[in-house]
């Protein structure tokens, strides 16, 4: 058994808005599958292993990095390029502290014979690619990047999308937010997209119980808030939108986010808050269904997460929670039925234009003409045709007579 501690989950900012977790107290790890069930409950996610774990599939975690050696995460890292520009080993106790906890969450396999001790995540046969793009706020080189322009710390994100799809990502996990879109980034997005990658982000932290200032809503946070990016916010146990849950338009879909079990770069056991654990959850039931369905387009696995949540808003929709908690057993099940609908072929169908399809649309105006139709036209301009010659020549003849 582990020993257990106390600390502080540590915040990692990039730019102005980003990833604010609560304090936590470590666990130990014949406790931690107890204290985990109730997120797994609340996401259905046992029903959805029967049909798959995740195996085959890649989930590029772009966030502070994650150590490949922890128990719960053995064999199933991949060590991919650190974009920060700082100089910090992977040796350092504070690299890697933020997404170690991330990819927890999503491959962890647990390290027990039965697997029953540790953390279980929810694609546990998938596997995690490493991709640094921020350090830890305690990361002894932190005061140096935090000074660092924009668009320079932007372009790292960049570079980091583009490197998760050209090794092989087929989910991308970002944990982070920044406080404005940048062209770099939405490029590289568009290119995750055109491959077929499928994007989460978290919604971000600034929510408040009473509400934000920003005509009732939190400030967007970006790369949740860009196109075609799954945006989560965050529910306590209870199914309750957690109070730091950022509130605006980006939300689509909610996962636990409060008090959720995971391990990090240190080996020991963590129960970490806000909308990061929230986006890794999600990221997660991607990997299930890309696992199940590799060739599923973005948009429809987006579809399939946010046409089958539970706890739905009242009015179907809020900017709280989206269309409400991911359910990744039904969510499977929809994708199945999305990836075996037939394509609509391009251009406008018989039922488009008519309302009801062939069967509905109205016999030609105009019948078809016969042969014998024909000749009676051929006739009748002949008949006309002398008639107007008659009268021309009567018009001619009366013209030329005196008056």
């Amino acid at each position: 058994m582990l020993s257990r501690k106390v600390g502080a989950i540590l915040a990692v900012l990039a730019c102005a808005t980003s990833l604010v977790a609560l304090p936590a107290t470590a666990a130990s790890a014949d406790s931690i599958r107890d204290d985990q069930q109730w997120v797994l409950n609340m996401m259905n996610v046992p029903a959805a292993w029967s049909l798959t774990q995740g195996a085959g599939v890649t989930v590029a975690v772009i966030d502070s990095g994650v150590n490949p050696n922890v128990s719960d995460l053995a064999g199933s890292v991949r060590a991919g390029s650190d974009y920060t520009g700082i100089s910090t080993r992977p040796s350092d106790p504070d690299w890697g502290v933020h997404g170690t906890w991330m990819a927890s969450l999503i491959a962890g396999h647990g390290h027990s014979s039965g697997d029953d001790s540790g953390v279980i995540g929810i694609a546990p046969r998938s596997t995690i690619l490493s991709i640094r793009v921020i350090p830890d706020r305690s990361d002894p080189h932190y005061g140096r990047y935090s000074r660092e322009p924009e668009p320079s710390i932007q372009d790292s994100l960049a570079r980091g999308i583009d490197y998760a799809v050209q090794h092989g990502a087929k989910v991308i996990s970002m944990s982070i937010g920044y406080s404005a879109p940048n062209g770099a980034v939405r490029q590289a997005l568009q290119q995750a997209f055109a491959r077929g990658v499928v994007v989460v982000a978290s919604a971000g932290n600034s929510g408040a119980p009473a509400g934000a200032s920003d005509g009732g809503q939190a400030p967007v946070s970006f790369p949740a808030d860009y196109p075609g990016v799954i945006s989560v916010g965050a529910v306590n146990a209870a199914g309750a939108v957690a109070v730091f849950s950022s509130d605006n338009l980006s939300v689509q879909v909610a996962a636990p986010g409060v008090g959720v079990p995971a391990q990090g770069r240190d080996g020991q056991y963590w129960m970490v808050s806000g909308t990061s654990p929230a986006c890794a959850l999600v990221a997660g039931v991607a990997a299930l269904i890309k696992s199940k369905y590799p060739d599923l387009a973005p948009n429809l696995i987006a579809t399939a997460l946010t046409s089958t949540t539970t706890n739905r808003p009242a009015r179907g929709y809020d900017n709280q929670v989206g269309f409400g908690i991911a359910d990744a057993a039904a969510a499977l099940a929809k994708a199945g039925k999305l990836a075996g609908a037939p394509l609509v072929a391009p251009g406008i169908s018989a039922a488009a234009r008519f309302g009801g399809g062939p069967a509905a649309v109205a016999q030609a105006p105009v019948r078809p003409r016969g042969s014998g139709q024909l000749t009676l036209f051929v006739l009748l301009a002949l008949t006309s045709l002398v008639l107007v010659t008659a009268a021309g020549t009567r018009l001619i003849i009366l013209r030329r007579s005196p008056r």
